[in-house]
């Protein structure tokens, strides 16, 4: 079926193909089929569909109808409670003669669709409204890019407010066992230091999380040790969780530290043993278990336990995981164990 004869419509038409500003009395004889062959053109390349309304609202013409809205024998097309909807926006633009706007959206195998739907009067030259143009643009990509973006907002803010409460707690727990205001900013600063770099890691995996071991390799090489001569790792490498990877790593950050000062870091032949595998304890999957261990070098004067990160080693990071560990200090060695559900972790 053929466009209506129809002034409005062929001069906008008109204007769209020429780009610039068309009267009626400009247009050549005989145009109508070339600017119906245009207009035809023009809409297979967009997602966008047309349909005309005679005043009944029966359907006289389409063009460019879109995949997802062709019925089907069984289901498909929109959903009939979308059609009364879009019958009554109609009828209200056939009574008024005034534009209107509405968004539908119908289920599809590929996802929800949605689409703006764009209605107009079609006035005749004395203002008497003569039909409805529908105009559908799918607008499915748009929403999806909208909701995708909610959604990382949403993440960005929780995942904040977990960073401003791991924060609190280490200021907290900083404060408690720091000797002096500039041991306390010393052993802060080092503590945030180690969250940044962590955070480096789960933010280049898109928000994933990161390796066991790529964790404990960044906060030896943060202060100079060398996972290549330094770190023996055995065992299974895990890909922690965001959370799991922060705490995890303020652990490693802990021990690295003691280790740089006091243990097998700071000797150059020093060596650290770290070992991980899957729990057997019962679990269906399994827990994750961590092993550090380091020969210790024998000192004349006792170590306070709390001051050398005990707190956060065996409190703050294992509540935080939901898991237990244990850490000792013994005449010629440090020994770290920590346990934790497989909620943390995704194992290969």
């Amino acid at each position: 079926m053929s466009l209506p004869a129809n002034e409005n419509i062929q001069t906008a038409l008109a204007e769209a193909t020429t780009g610039r500003r068309v009267e009626q009395d400009d247009l050549p004889p005989g145009c109508d089929a070339q600017i119906r062959r245009a207009f035809n053109i023009a809409l297979r390349h967009t997602g966008i569909y047309v349909a005309y309304h005679d005043l009944s609202l029966t359907k006289v013409w389409t063009r460019n109808i879109l995949a997802p809205l062709v019925p089907k024998k069984k289901g498909g097309g929109l959903p009939p409670a979308q059609l009364e909807r879009i019958e009554a926006a109609q009828r209200d633009v056939l009574e008024t003669g005034d534009s209107g706007r509405i968004e539908v959206s119908m289920p599809h195998e590929d996802g929800v669709r949605w689409f703006d739907i764009w209605i107009d009067a079609d006035l005749d030259d004395a203002g008497v409204v003569q039909g409805v143009v529908s105009t559908w643009v799918e607008v499915t990509e748009q929403k999806r890019r909208e909701q995708t973006l909610k959604t990382l907002l949403r993440e960005v803010s929780h995942r904040s407010k977990n960073l401003l409460a791991i924060i609190q707690g280490i200021a907290s727990q900083t404060g408690r066992y720091s000797s002096d205001i500039g041991d306390f900013l010393t052993r802060f600063r080092g503590r945030l230091q180690s969250l940044s770099s962590s955070q480096d890691l789960v933010t280049s995996s898109n928000w994933r999380g990161a390796r066991l071991r790529e964790l404990i390799e960044g906060q030896m090489e943060r202060y100079g040790a060398e996972p290549a001569r330094s770190l023996r790792f055995e065992g299974v490498d895990p890909f922690l969780n965001p959370n799991a990877a922060l705490h995890i790593g303020l652990a490693v950050h802990e021990l690295v530290v003691n280790s740089m000062s006091y243990g097998a870091l700071s000797q150059s032949d020093g060596i650290v043993d770290v070992t991980a595998g899957l729990a057997d304890l019962d679990a269906n999957p399994p827990a994750l278990w961590l092993r550090w261990s380091e020969r210790f070098p024998s000192c004349s004067n006792p170590i306070d336990q709390k001051r050398f990160g005990s707190v956060a080693l065996e409190r703050v990071v294992p509540a935080a995981l939901d898991g237990m560990a244990t850490f000792e200090i013994a005449d010629d060695r440090v020994e770290y164990h920590l346990v934790v559900p497989a909620g943390n972790f995704a194992a290969d």
